[in-house]
This record gives C-alpha cells, structure tokens and sequence, in this order.
C-alpha cells in the first residue's frame, strides 16, 4: 500500500492552510536557504508567496528560477506535501488587499485586521512570488492505519 497522496489528495492538502519551508538553491558556495512562509494555493493553480521583496530569500528566487515549497501536519499521523516547481512570475507590486487575504487564511478575519494594521508600513515592500508546482513528493501517513 502507497502513503503518498493522489493528485486529488496533493492538492487538496497543499489549499489547507499550512505554513510552508521555501527552500531555494545558493549559488554563492552555502547551503540551500529554507525560509518559513505563509502561501495561497488553489488546486490546479499555482503558489503564491508573498514576501518582502529586498530579502535575501527573493534574491535568491529570482537569480534560481526555481524552489522547493514544503508543507506538513505537525500532528501525528504526519502528512505533508513538497512540490518543486518554476517560478513563474514576480509581481513587484503587492496591495494591502492582498496581503489581508493572506493573512485572513491563516489568522482568521478579526486576527487578519490586526496584523495588516500592526504591519501596514511593509506593503510597499512587498512582492507576490508565483510558482507553478511540477514536481510532487507526498506522504499521508494515515493511509498506515493503527
């Protein structure tokens, strides 16, 4: 019996609300960065990560072309889903609304109108990172049983 997820379970799992490790290529002689983020999906679409577009992390984005998002339960039975893909487009603009969507999903309505408030000075700063998932790796270990 396989513990990895279907196309159907894949993507239903990775719309859940999660918080992702980005993990992108260094070229400059160190370690693959790994960031925690907050990240949108919709199944069969791409994910968004929205960030702070002068970072270290989307530096390294752009110059890769490429990352590894990873999102995982963090309650037993794990699952998680990691999906590579290309990075298909950088909006170098980012609006207030969009950011409190984003934090909507993860906060809730009352916690998404206070941490836009506490942090409404970044937005011009910020950048949407589009990536096209192409390559899956899935576990579901609740398909283990007992």
């Amino acid at each position: 019996m396989s513990l990895a997820m279907t196309p159907a379970e894949r993507e239903a799992f990775l719309a859940e609300a999660h918080v992702a490790v980005v993990t992108v290529a260094d070229d400059d002689g160190r370690g693959p960065l790994a960031v925690p983020l907050w990240y949108d999906y919709r199944p069969g679409g791409e994910i968004i990560l929205v960030t702070d577009a002068d970072s270290r992390k989307t530096q390294l984005i752009r110059r890769a072309g490429r990352v590894t998002v990873c999102a995982q339960t963090q309650e037993m039975p794990y699952r998680y889903a990691s999906v590579e893909g290309p990075v298909t487009a950088i909006e170098d603009t980012v609006t207030v609304e969009q950011r409190w969507e984003l934090a909507r999903r993860y906060l809730g309505r009352e916690g998404a109108d206070g941490y836009i408030e506490a942090t409404r000075g970044v937005t011009d700063r910020m950048c949407a990172i589009h990536v096209r998932p192409e390559r899956w790796l899935t576990r579901d270990y609740t398909k283990a049983g007992g």
